[in-house]
């Protein structure tokens, strides 16, 4: 299988790749990025770019096969001025979705193309005075994927898991391809991990499980687990998985594997 991600670079898309460096059915992984990276798998075919906003003929050509994406590419709120946010949050989101949802035509599969949004926990459809940027603009990403799937169903299948606390610290293999984190917010995660991880495990995304998890959104893996409490299913099908819903379905793989 034939996989595209992009925010290889950052944390939740280094977790990400491992997931799909791991994975024994991903023959193929397309990493879409603005600067090039130090990887050694034959798999991984690294293709710069610059604009998010537009995918032209060549660079589409590249990507033919290609069955599903993790979209993971973000930045903070805090980062960049408010346009800026929408631009990289919404904007390049939906840019990718519209023309990523053809690729599976060449392919033999009738499967449509499966684009998984990386959103966040606070992200929401019903944004109230106090509701910060993030969640509101990944929540109207959220809902302008969950249109385009509506009005191509046969092509798009799209979904959007939204982790909490993303917790790298007991994720060995990919320290050394993080972004830099910093002393002070390093230390807080070291602090913070043992507790998340036992009083408030629903919401605690350590890295590992994580990647793993959006690489199998990516792939349809889940699709038999998913629905239950912690999902939400949109008009047209758009996939919603909250952080405790992702613990339940690999809590329940887990289990199975006993």
């Amino acid at each position: 299988m034939h996989l595209i991600l992009t925010g290889a670079t950052g944390l939740v898309g280094t977790a990400v790749l491992d997931a799909m460096v791991r994975a024994k059915d991903v023959t193929k992984i397309s990493v879409i990025s603005r600067r090039p990276l130090k990887l050694t798998d034959d798999r991984i075919n690294v293709i710069l770019h610059k604009d998010f906003e537009t995918y032209d003929k060549e660079l589409l050509q590249k990507l033919e096969g290609a069955q599903g994406c993790v979209w993971a590419l973000g930045i903070s709120q805090t980062q960049v001025n408010k346009e800026d946010y929408v631009k990289i949050t919404k904007t390049y989101a939906l840019a990718a979705a519209e023309a990523f949802k053809d690729l599976t035509h060449t392919t033999k599969t009738k499967e449509p193309f499966h684009f998984v949004y990386v959103s966040g926990d606070g992200s929401t459809f019903k944004p109230g005075l106090f509701t910060p940027i993030f969640g509101r603009v990944k929540g109207e990403t959220e809902l302008a994927l969950a249109e385009m799937q509506r009005q191509n169903p046969t092509t798009l299948k799209a979904s959007t898991v939204r982790p909490s606390f993303v917790d790298w610290t007991g994720h060995e293999e990919i320290k050394p391809y993080l972004p830099e984190i910093g002393a002070a917010k390093n230390t807080f995660a070291t602090l913070l991990s043992p507790v998340a991880k036992y009083a408030i495990k629903g919401r605690w995304s350590p890295t590992g499980p994580l990647g793993r998890f959006l690489t199998g959104m990516a792939t349809n893996m889940w699709e038999g687990a998913l629905d239950g409490e912690g999902v939400e299913r949109l008009p047209g099908g758009f996939t919603v998985v909250d952080n405790p819903a992702m613990w339940r379905v690999l809590d329940q793989e887990a289990a199975g594997k006993k």
